[in-house]
């Protein structure tokens, strides 16, 4: 069972995440990554500036691996703080973690507590107000999937107006706004009709500062 879901889900849960990595300013020294997975974006940050990296990841095999890539994994439910867990942090990453946790408005507001004034914050979501979630309700039918949107793990969802809501409750201010979608080439004339259209957005990247 653990074999074919992580076969599903390695695409999407396993690789590093350039779309990511991009907001992460180059001046961080201490990041903490929520849900690192196997530690491949960390790794790839690692790789790209002198920085530590620790990650929080509640899968065993997952935490594992990534011990092998950053410098510190606590195998936790990123959905509390973690005891032994100390700040202060200067970049925080939550890529595809916030919507599987109950609450995770109190979650992100618990670890904002752990960043310095001035810190990075990096988060992603995905979009339920994408065409596709329409499409699936129009059948009478709620998709559940081994990832993306639609996976069958995600406790909360989101549209834009919502994850700037959650970034608000934990005292974050965005300053960046990343649509992400399929099928369409940068550049192309969907490309630029598209942006101001949910509809065709699968995912936020959002990306918000600690005020000083």
């Amino acid at each position: 069972m653990w074999t074919e879901l992580r076969t599903a889900r390695a695409a999407a849960y396993e690789r590093a995440r350039p779309e990511i990595l991009e907001h992460v300013p180059p001046t961080a020294r201490r990041v903490l990554d929520l849900g690192c997975a196997t530690g491949t974006t960390g790794e790839a940050l690692k790789a790209r500036q002198e920085v530590e990296v620790t990650g929080i990841e509640i899968e065993p095999e997952y935490a594992r691996e990534a011990e092998t890539r950053l410098d510190r994994v606590l195998c936790a439910d990123a959905a509390s703080v973690p005891e032994d867990l100390e700040g202060p942090f200067d970049a925080l990453i939550a890529a595809d973690i916030l919507e599987h946790l109950v609450d995770p408005w109190t979650t992100l507001k618990a670890y904002a507590a752990l960043l310095e004034p001035g810190a990075a914050v990096v988060i992603s979501l995905p979009n339920v107000n994408h065409w596709s979630t329409f499409a699936y309700l129009a059948r009478g039918r709620w998709p559940r999937k081994p990832e993306g949107i639609f996976d069958a793990t995600h406790l909360r969802w989101f549209t834009r107006a919502d994850a700037l809501d959650l970034l608000d409750h934990a005292g974050l201010k965005p300053h960046t706004v990343v649509r992400r979608r399929w099928l369409l080439t940068r550049g192309s004339r969907l490309d630029r009709l598209a942006p101001p259209l949910p509809l065709f957005t699968f995912q936020h990247v959002i990306a918000a500062t600690k005020p000083a």
